[in-house]
């Protein structure tokens, strides 16, 4: 008997197991076991662990082993195909580690439950399979898995959190908190006119609506249900989906086997081939679908119209022809001729061309229902993007909350779309990521390592009894908020990111003064917790403020490395900016110039920036290894692919946290590019050749000028400039200070006196 797969909204997945265990009683729902292997990374681990190696090696190690698809090659396969560690396993520990990896890999490792997997028996389910208790659950779980449940007779229900409708339900939550309904606009347009009662429904959109189809069309389909791969935004640039009908064509289609027919659908819709006819009783059936057959129950359609079949007959002939059931394609062929004859009088050689053609679709024909029902939700989110873009991106961020990689790229897609992001703050975020005034207000919760629960307590400590009130200082801070609670690391996630700005923009002092807070507002809530009251007052409200320390901020350099630690990707700044105006004297381009130089013009060679990211290597099947690099500049991510000479010539400036340059040859890919390296250098090297130029300074006060000199004083190098001070005077006027000295300027020296305390602003002259 086939599973059941059912989708629920994932915040409300857990209410469903619950309601099934009420419903047909606990004894008689259970999860379903699964056993864990180990693979070649975690045997290595954990020999290593047991060996007493040092964590850093044994992470090395580890890292040595490449990746094939999702999962790790087996040690045998490494040692054979990474010579960095067949070297390390010359080493007598090492290759004992190996050895033993090599020999326990595979092993089950630990038993755990099926993420969606249920069974529901029609009586205690312990009288027909063996139980497991899982100690960290209160629902039992099969000792059979997935596979021998069904062969001990048990239906399987695969209760699904999909996680698009979650999207959906949040981004209409948001658009009524903003103050509007569904069909309303952010600019006070009616997007459409709701029937009574169903203002708020997003299963009364209509389905013809042009913003939507034109987002599909131009493949702006980032986060967008069942579109977002780079081989479906082709086949929709192809495509220009202009109905509901070819999303769901397109849902069905996009499969192994079916695939192939894509270029023939987009080909036939746009005009550019004639629709071709199987025969004229069945053309209206695949008028639809550009003449090609596309649906299981278009093979029933085509059986019951042209060979004069039932609809049960029909079926049972679909069944046949999707499982290649010999004997039962055998009776079927003369029935379906014979059908054809009785009763259209088609000659026995068409009938058996169509029925040659039913047998080849029928293989992979999708199921029209579940490709629509895909293709309806798709198109929701779609029209989501299109018309409550701020929204919509915010509900999608809410949902990876956790997924720092996921943010990032869900981060650059809204910036493509022209829309603001604020930096996270505790005066204005939330624990998750909210909209207010058209803006997307970066959630708290969405920093590393940091918990939205623990988030919530300073959202809560925010309100007072007449309402949201913001902080007023750090210590303000520390007294309504219980540090304790939140956690050092949380903390320290919050002042890397910025979080405090607005109380204290010197980041590097928070974080120094965090213990000092802590404590503080440690001793306040315990002593308001104390029955006992001050001699002066409420209790805690005598006790003194702590001296904060006094230090330079870190250099912007440090800055943006510490936010991206909180972050997990560049938010306020790019560590290359500080870069730019050198690079550009070089003719560096940034990503978005060569991007438009190759959509306008074609394929050419380019020099590139890029601040490294992470670089995945791989084997070719020569046996050469070659390297995809992922960069960030400050208009965008982008991917390098790096063959075997130039990884071999530059595999240590390719380190992730380094910034290079590139040479690449630049190739249109979509509405993107495709990069191939052909050279890469040190970006200071390149940054020096550009030479230095003139910058002024503004300081806005003059005791900020021996700190300046005394900067300067340490300072080498050959390529020198001239500085001008702009400092003010008594009446407020600026007045200009040219040094006789050329002194040297650098990036980083730029980037030092930036963060220097009395310094408003850098300037090139």
């Amino acid at each position: 008997m086939p599973d059941f797969d059912i989708d629920f909204c994932m915040d409300r997945r857990e209410e469903v197991i619950r309601y099934v265990q009420d419903r047909y009683g606990r004894d008689k729902v259970a999860q379903i076991i699964t056993f864990g292997a180990l693979l070649s990374k975690a045997a290595v681990r954990d020999v290593g662990r047991v060996l007493q190696l040092s964590y850093g090696q044994v992470d090395r190690l580890s890292k040595l082993i490449p990746v094939e698809g999702v999962k790790p090659v087996s040690v045998t396969k490494a040692l054979a195909d990474e010579p960095r560690l067949r070297e390390a396993a010359k080493e007598e520990v090492v290759g004992r580690l190996l050895a033993y990896a090599a020999q326990i890999e595979g092993l089950y490792r630990n038993a755990s439950t099926h993420a969606a997997g249920v069974v529901i028996g029609d009586r205690p389910l312990d009288e027909l399979v063996p139980l497991y208790q899982d100690p960290r659950s209160d629902m039992p779980a099969t000792q059979f898995n997935m596979k021998w449940v069904e062969a001990a007779g048990l239906v399987k229900f695969d209760f699904l959190g999909l996680k698009t409708l979650t999207i959906i339900q949040n981004a209409i939550q948001l658009i009524q908190k903003s103050g509007r309904p569904l069909h309303v606009a952010q600019d006070g347009r009616q997007l459409y006119t709701p029937a009574p009662g169903a203002e708020n429904d997003i299963g009364q959109i209509p389905l013809d609506d042009k913003a939507s189809y034109e987002l599909y069309a131009a493949a702006r389909t980032v986060a967008v249900f069942q579109v977002e791969s780079s081989g479906m935004m082709d086949a929709l640039r192809r495509m220009k989906p202009t109905c509901i009908e070819d999303i769901v064509a397109l849902v069905a289609l996009y499969r192994p086997g079916p695939m192939e027919n894509i270029p023939t659908y987009c080909e036939v819709k746009n005009g550019l081939r004639a629709l071709e006819s199987i025969h004229p009783t069945i053309d209206h059936i695949l008028s639809e679908t550009q003449g090609i057959i596309v649906y299981q129950e278009q093979v029933m359609q085509i059986a019951q119209v042209m060979g004069g079949y039932s609809l049960g007959g029909a079926d049972l002939l679909r069944r046949a022809m999707g499982k290649k059931i010999a004997e039962e394609m055998a009776k079927e062929r003369p029935k379906f001729v014979e059908g054809c004859k009785a009763t259209h009088n088609i000659d026995a050689a068409k009938a058996g061309e169509v029925f040659d053609l039913l047998e080849k679709f029928a293989n992979y024909g999708f199921n029209k229902s579940h490709a629509a029902a895909y293709a309806v939700v798709s198109y929701q989110t779609a029209w989501l993007k299109a018309n409550h873009p701020v929204e919509f991106m915010a509900g999608v961020m809410n949902c990876d909350i956790h997924l720092t990689d996921k943010l990032a790229i869900y981060k650059r897609e809204v910036d493509k779309l022209g829309l603001t992001t604020s930096p996270p703050c505790v005066n204005r975020s939330a624990a998750t990521f909210t909209v207010e005034n058209g803006e997307i207000l970066y959630a708290l919760g969405a920093l590393k390592n940091v918990g939205v629960e623990a988030m919530r307590l300073i959202t809560e400590a925010r309100q007072t009894e007449t309402g949201p009130k913001p902080f007023a200082t750090l210590f303000d801070f520390a007294r309504r908020t219980d540090l304790k609670r939140i956690g050092k690391r949380p903390l320290e996630m919050l002042a890397r990111a910025g979080c405090f700005d607005a109380l204290d923009p010197n980041r590097a002092r928070v974080f120094e003064a965090l213990d000092a807070l802590t404590a503080y507002s440690a001793a306040i809530h315990d002593a308001k917790a104390s029955t006992q009251v001050s001699l002066f007052g409420d209790s805690g409200t005598d006790i003194p403020e702590p001296r904060l320390p006094w230090r330079d901020d870190w250099l912007p350099v440090e800055r943006l490395a510490q936010e991206h630690q909180a972050i997990g990707f560049y938010l306020s700044g790019h560590p290359l900016d500080d870069y730019m105006s050198a690079l550009k004297r070089k003719d560096v381009k940034t990503l978005t110039e060569v991007t438009a130089h190759a959509l306008a013009r074609g394929p050419h060679i380019a020099r590139i920036a890029g601040s490294v990211a992470a670089r995945q290597e791989r084997k070719s099947a020569k046996g050469n290894r070659f390297a995809f690099v992922s960069l960030s500049d400050p208009t965008g991510l982008y991917e390098v692919t790096v063959f075997s000479d130039v990884l071999e010539a530059s595999r240590d400036l390719l380190e992730p946290g380094r910034n290079v340059v590139l040479t690449v040859r630049v190739d249109p890919d979509g509405d993107g590019v495709k990069l191939l390296a052909n050279a890469v250098s040190p970006i200071d090297t390149v940054a020096a050749q550009a030479g230095a130029s003139d910058i002024r300074i503004h300081l806005n006060r003059a005791e900020a000028i021996p700190s300046l000199a005394a900067l300067l004083s340490t300072v080498q190098g050959t390529t020198r400039a001239t500085i001008t001070l702009c400092i003010p005077d008594a009446t407020g006027r600026e007045i200009d200070l040219t040094l006789p000295t050329p002194y040297p300027v650098t990036p980083q020296i730029r980037g030092a006196i930036k963060a220097m305390q009395g310094v408003v602003m850098v300037e090139e002259v």
